[in-house]
């Protein structure tokens, strides 16, 4: 046991090594080693050298929360989702943190799971350690969003609120184009498959497919709300009756693709029977047969737009216009939607087409600023 515990080496060697350690083998005071690393400038240059020789002999590393409590600066932004499992969070997260990266930064990701309290609770518990704070699809209150951006700045994704800087889609020109689609394959009347009903973008999806609809002439009503998943989707399925609309439009393509395996389930032909239009243009767009018509958004935009706003806006900078920054959508056409016809076999324009109007709506330029 002796040859043992001669081997191993000496308990202080085993924790990380503290500030006291770095002064001690330093032989300087503890607060001339955190003035050091916090504030070289107030320590003499040969002190501070020979200190940060030690600490990396040591391997001792400075602890960036507690480096940041003197100055508030964490380097840390963090950006709260509300379902961590839809994939129209993926090119998000990956836009916000190249965005962040490129600046020196790191995101801290919360997943709210589709609840306004579990979004507050996070947020309580992230606030004392972020600089700011970014909402993708929040699922809380406008006066509690209100509320965060009193305590750190904050930009929004994905909807409007008063007096705070926001990124969001164009939807009104997405759904403009769904239904001149729609309107040219034929169809009069369109259903559309609601989304959560705390969701802002779900009512802007909503408005924005009526005022469409009625200027082309065409029909439209909502069916019941339904979970913004695949089994929501297919759920929905279920109470669909043949006849009663001609195409489906659904709020997001998770729920487009629960549709379309619902209603083949049921026996209902895609798009034979009935077209399926989706938004968003996630990857599970084109991994459901037939592959989903759905409106794009420029997903990775989205999340490198808000991290360069809310940057802007650590760095001093304010909103000129209160005014969202909105985002270009486009149309991207593949075979889940046809031409209304009883005896039609073939899906309209080939798979993974992009449509005329769609190409245009690709060069739009952003409107608004932050």
């Amino acid at each position: 046991m002796d040859a043992i515990n001669e081997d191993l080496p000496d308990e202080g060697w085993r924790r990380s090594p503290t500030i006291y350690d770095v002064a001690r083998a330093a032989g300087v005071a503890p607060s001339t080693v955190s003035r050091a690393f916090s504030r070289p400038g107030r320590v003499n240059a040969e002190t501070a050298e020979r200190i940060r020789q030690v600490a990396a002999d040591l391997g001792y590393r400075v602890n960036p929360l507690a480096r940041a409590l003197p100055t508030g600066r964490t380097s840390m932004i963090a950006l709260v989702i509300s379902d961590i499992g839809n994939p129209f969070y993926v090119e998000i997260i990956r836009g916000a943190q190249t965005a962040a990266a490129a600046a020196g930064y790191i995101v801290v990701l919360v997943d709210a799971q589709e609840s306004d309290r579990l979004e507050r609770e996070a947020l309580e518990r992230a606030l004392p350690t972020v600089e700011g704070v970014i909402l993708a699809s929040s699922r809380t209150s406008d006066s509690a969003i209100r509320m965060v951006a009193k305590q750190r700045p904050v930009v929004v994704l994905n909807r409007h609120v008063a007096d705070v800087p926001s990124v969001v889609t164009d939807t009104a020109h997405g759904m403009r184009l769904a239904a001149e689609h729609l309107a040219q394959l034929g169809h009069r009347s369109v259903s559309y498959l609601a989304g959560p009903e705390a969701s802002w973008t779900d009512g802007m999806r909503w408005r924005s497919l009526r005022e469409a609809t009625a200027e082309l002439g065409l029909k439209v009503h909502r069916m019941g709300r339904s979970a913004p998943t695949i089994a929501g989707g297919a759920q929905a399925a279920e109470g669909f009756e043949v006849g009663s609309a001609t195409a489906l439009v659904a709020y997001n393509d998770q729920v487009a693709v629960g549709l379309i395996r619902g209603l083949q389930a049921r026996g209902i032909r895609v798009p034979q029977d009935v077209s399926v239009l989706g938004f968003d243009n996630t990857f599970t767009a084109e991994l459901v047969s037939p592959g989903l018509t759905t409106v794009a958004a420029p997903l990775r935009a989205l999340g490198e737009n808000a991290v360069r706003g809310l940057l802007a806006i650590l760095g001093g900078a304010r909103d000129r216009t209160g005014r969202p920054l909105v985002l270009p959508t486009r149309l991207v056409v593949r075979a889940s939607t046809a031409q209304r016809s009883r005896k039609r076999t073939s899906p309209a324009s080939g798979t993974t087409n992009v449509s005329g109007s769609a190409r245009n709506a690709s060069t739009s330029t952003s409107e608004g600023s932050r």
